[in-house]
């Protein structure tokens, strides 16, 4: 019997199966795409519509791009520091059957420039508090040009991103998507954390 991310992949006409920590360091955390059940709920949400363009910070190969895309029919945005993935991601863009949704973007996160029209952003651990912090404030900054509605979701977040987010007065914590009945180990992190940029 094939595993369920491997009929997924298929079913996208996409490859994203694997960890790769080839080309990890201590600010840089390795590839490992978020299993389509958390996506499935992800898009249960009802947070994410087609209106939308959503920017996934560290997408590897681009499987949250390429599923939420298919499913909600939404923009989406990769940003993806290792050369060796965003090709990956690009190969895949050609045979998805989501992929003229899809844009991917091989650049390192703190060197980008939050487009005015971008309102979802999505994070699975892709890099150390310091990069984040250098994100967090660049996606202000553009939520200072142009305001509207931005949802950030940390999913499997650390307590370092938590204990940051916390601390910030115009972040708040609007939802916690939980995860955890979805794997057989009982993990407090297995849940995706949906917060809301304020005033």
């Amino acid at each position: 019997m094939e595993d369920n991310d491997i009929l997924c992949d298929k079913s996208l006409h996409i490859r994203t199966t694997g960890r790769d920590d080839s080309e990890s360091d201590l600010t840089n955390f390795p590839y490992e795409p978020t299993p389509y059940k958390v996506l499935e709920r992800l898009v249960e949400s009802n947070y994410i519509e087609k209106k939308n363009n959503l920017l996934d910070f560290g997408c590897g190969k681009g499987r949250v791009d390429f599923y939420l895309a298919y499913y909600l029919k939404c923009h989406t945005i990769g940003i993806e520091l290792s050369k060796i993935l965003y090709d990956r991601a690009i190969s895949n863009k050609e045979n998805a059957i989501s992929g003229n949704r899809c844009e991917f973007i091989n650049s390192n996160a703190k060197d980008y420039i939050i487009k005015d029209n971008i309102d979802r952003f999505y994070f699975f651990n892709p890099f150390s508090l310091d990069i984040l912090k250098i994100v967090i404030k660049r996606i202000e900054e553009s939520y200072k040009r142009n305001k509207r509605n931005i949802i950030l979701f940390f999913y499997y977040p650390s307590k370092q991103y938590i204990s940051y987010l916390d601390n910030k007065k115009n972040i708040k914590l609007i939802d916690t998507i939980k995860t955890g009945d979805l794997f057989i180990l009982n993990d407090n992190r297995e849940k995706i954390l949906v917060y809301e940029i304020k005033e």
